[in-house]
């Protein structure tokens, strides 16, 4: 299988705080990876990192291209990386709130629309024909989510469930290989959670999608997720199966906050 995303031992500090420490993990063509640990443990840090939001202090990031080829993306600004076709979503949703549900996604569709800016200055007739193009796949996405019947709504005026799935839609309009999720389901009742775990599937197989997931609820992870990555003060501290790492004495240590006592 193609390794899309790779991180080689990437470190970050602020000042004296160590927040992730040596962080390795290959994250391959169709997988769907969770990446969990308590609160504070470096997980959406190391998003940031992934996505060029933070520099890492050490270490290496190294995605597909679009073409095929390995890029490094350390030093890369977040449009650079999107642009290579890895997309997130984030912990607080970071809408366009005072636009429309449609112009949130069209803002999404700049790395691939197929005219130039002089073509869209005359008005020529291509401009037009990308632009209908553009409409349509867009409301395709909002149909998938459900909100295409909210497509002229300001996205604030959006309940708090409908307005993740419109940042999940906004992230799939860059056409990602890869597509990182921070905390999907956060807010959600548990009838929304479950109908997002669904989603999430779909969309995976629908546009073939490698997804590294942050989720807190343990029911969405366990039941959706391949692979897990555990964080605990920044460092892993297991990785495997669901089952697998669910009977890991140092998660469990890590979420209960103290040791396992053996078995009888």
């Amino acid at each position: 299988m193609t390794t899309l995303l790779q991180a080689e031992n990437l470190s970050i500090q602020f000042g004296g705080l160590m927040a992730v420490s040596s962080f390795n993990m290959e994250l391959k063509e169709g997988e769907l990876v969770g990446l969990i640990g308590p609160n504070g443990a470096g997980k959406t840090t190391t998003f940031n990192m992934l996505t060029g939001i933070h520099k890492p202090t050490s270490g290496r990031i190294i995605v597909r291209s679009r073409n095929g080829g390995p890029r490094n993306i350390e030093k890369l600004q977040p449009y650079q990386i999107t642009s290579l076709g890895v997309a997130r979503t984030f912990q607080n949703i970071r809408l366009f709130k005072d636009l429309t549900v449609l112009d949130n996604v069209r803002i999404a569709n700049h790395f691939n629309a197929q005219y130039k800016s002089i073509h869209a200055l005359l008005r020529l007739p291509v401009f037009y024909q990308e632009e209908k193009r553009i409409y349509e796949y867009n409301m395709e996405l909002l149909k998938l989510f459900k909100l295409e019947h909210k497509s002229d709504e300001l996205a604030k005026n959006l309940p708090y469930g409908e307005q993740r799935k419109l940042e999940i839609v906004r992230a799939l309009a860059t056409k990602p290989h890869t597509l990182l999720l921070d905390e999907p389901a956060a807010g959600m009742n548990p009838q929304e959670t479950k109908e997002l775990m669904e989603l999430i599937k779909s969309i995976k197989e629908q546009f073939n999608l490698t997804i590294l997931l942050i989720e807190h609820d343990m029911n969405l992870v366990m039941g959706i997720c391949e692979r897990i990555i555990v964080l605990d003060y920044g460092r892993v501290i297991a990785q495997g199966k669901p089952a697998e790492v669910t009977r890991d004495p140092m998660v469990i240590k890590a979420y209960l906050g103290k040791e396992m006592e053996n078995d009888a």
